[in-house]
């Protein structure tokens, strides 16, 4: 991209070093892949395709720690719906700034538009199958156009470029500009056009297919308010059959390539540990939002020390940075909606038991845990792993659903509402609803089932379902309700104290141009005169 600095050549041969597919890798393990190789050949063109993927699952469900993972947390975390510990503060004064925000979504995003652009334009003179040759370019649109609608979406004002960086080009003049809405708009939607008339409905497992192109095309108009273009492309997928809701116990499962799954990062350390290798890399999501309930020192005994030892069936390794809150947790009718005790670790100390074998009272109710929430808080249970992750490791292998059903039908339950059709996004809405109160989602529910749609109830249902996954803060933001319902909800904490005493949220009031994330400062510093175009208000 010519007009991105950062994104010099050098980094073509770090993004394509190793490749994604598993198949590929069986085949052949290449550690170095030549420029000419990727852009003239079919087998080329698959190899960076793979490696757009090892591209986004590092830009959505990166390694360790570090700012990458600050920058995925952020929008995981900082709504109405959590609490925020220690380690990265968001919307703090002093961290919610160009110099300090993490600015790996808009350094990456923009790393790997550049490569898939590559691939689209390369691609029109390789000469192979067709249909095979359109897959692989959909492959690179639809990645296109969803980091085009995240970097909108985060930023406001972006740059757009589609021009691939060559040697040709990469010392041509520099023009900064932020792209009219239209213009980024156009761009989306021609790839995910292209995307859809090119995917199946199936493809390999993990790769998109046509239901993640028609669910990004959907949200793309819901951001321009286009509710038809979006009841369109969601009722798509839920007319089509491939996509349904399965068992709530079974989402966050072991499995996550199940029906309900439109997306899945995969990981397997066997073909290679890394976020540039073909296995993927530990992810820390378990740990971050799970409660370090092993630190407990109530009912510690003088000779066989904690009544809770490091066990995975307790989440393990864990370090508590982010918490739900109080008001996420008023949302649940606890005895009977489901979702309460699947997506959550049990809020009650009485629901826990002595773990440690050597303590007396081992297969007991644990006694009252002391006043510290880094070490005993209603947790997110969402994340855990119990079957690659260690006890005493944050690393997990586990595969990451990204984008899911659930969600496809809250935004088509929108979306209709938008249009008047309040049948159908009752109908919608409502099949969310009964499969957390552990019913058929397809048969009416008199009890429980909504009877009339309003903005409060949607965007509760929503919260219930979805929370601390990718997709509140972009929703609240779309519509104007983040900064209302940051200030309102959101908390910043410590270690000690009830969550109620932070209820004004002094530590990180609100200010109105936090609406749109800060581009890095480093970008700001190379566009020189034209910077003013960018990070109004910081």
């Amino acid at each position: 991209m010519k007009n991105v600095k950062h994104l010099i050549l050098s980094l073509v041969l770090i993004a394509f070093t190793m490749v994604s597919c598993e198949s590929f890798l069986e085949e052949e393990i290449l550690d170095e892949v030549s420029v000419d190789y990727i852009y003239n050949s079919g087998e080329g063109l698959e190899v960076g395709v793979n490696a757009l993927y090892n591209r986004m699952r590092m830009y959505n469900s990166p390694e360790g720690d570090g700012t990458n993972l600050q920058a995925n947390v952020f929008f995981l975390a900082a709504t109405d719906l959590g609490l925020h510990r220690t380690w990265f503060t968001p919307y703090g004064s002093t961290e919610h700034t160009p110099a300090r925000f993490p600015a790996d979504k808009w350094n990456n995003a923009y790393n790997i538009i550049d490569r898939a652009s590559a691939i689209i334009t390369s691609a029109r003179s390789v000469s192979m199958d067709e249909t095979e040759k359109n897959k692989l370019v959909a492959q690179a649109k639809v990645i296109r156009g969803e980091l085009y609608l995240d970097l909108v979406r985060m930023y406001g004002g972006i740059i757009l470029d589609t021009t691939p960086t060559t040697p040709q080009n990469i010392n041509d003049p520099i023009v900064y500009e932020v792209a009219s809405e239209d213009a980024i708009f156009g761009v989306i939607n021609q790839d995910l056009d292209f995307a859809i008339a090119h995917l199946d409905w199936q493809e390999p497992t993990g790769r998109y297919q046509q239901g993640v192109a028609r669910h990004l095309k959907g949200k793309a108009a819901m951001w321009i308010n286009d509710w038809e273009e979006a009841a369109t492309q969601f009722d798509a997928i839920i007319s089509n059959g491939t996509h349904s809701l399965v068992a709530l116990n079974q989402v966050f499962g072991a499995d996550a390539n199940h029906a309900e799954a439109l997306f899945v990062y995969q990981k397997n350390q066997s073909l290679g540990e890394g976020d540039d290798l073909a296995g993927g890399s530990g992810f820390w999501l378990g740990s971050v939002f799970n409660q370090r309930l092993y630190e407990k020192q109530s009912g510690s005994d003088a000779v066989a020390g904690s009544e809770i030892i490091n066990d995975v069936a307790y989440g393990g390794q864990s370090l508590g940075w982010f918490f739900p809150n109080s008001y996420l947790e008023s949302l649940y009718e606890k005895d009977n909606d489901l979702r309460y005790t699947t997506y959550y670790w049990p809020k009650e100390y009485t629901d826990y038991l002595v773990n440690n074998p050597a303590h007396p009272n081992f297969g007991q109710t644990i006694t009252e845990p002391e006043d510290n929430y880094r070490r005993f808080h209603w947790s997110l249970k969402k994340y855990a792993d119990f079957e690659t992750k260690l006890p005493n490791s944050n690393e997990s292998y586990k595969d990451l659903i990204y984008y899911r059903f659930a969600e496809t039908l809250l935004l088509a339950s929108e979306a209709h509402h938008n249009l008047g059709e309040d049948g159908v996004a009752l109908s919608y809405i409502n099949q969310i609803r009964r499969r957390g109160y552990g019913l058929d989602p397809n048969t009416a529910a008199p009890s429980i089932d909504f009877t009339s749609w309003t903005l409060d109830t949607y965007l509760e249902e929503s919260a219930r379902e979805l929370a601390f996954e990718n997709n509140r803060w972009f929703l609240l933001k779309r519509l104007g309700k983040l900064g209302e319902r940051v200030s309102l909800y959101y908390r910043n904490g410590d270690n000690t104290g009830a969550e109620a005493n932070d209820e004004n949220n002094s530590a990180t009031p609100w200010q109105s141009h936090f609406i749109n994330c800060p581009v890095p400062q480093s970008q700001i510093d190379i566009m020189g005169e034209n910077a003013s175009q960018f990070n109004i208000g910081y």
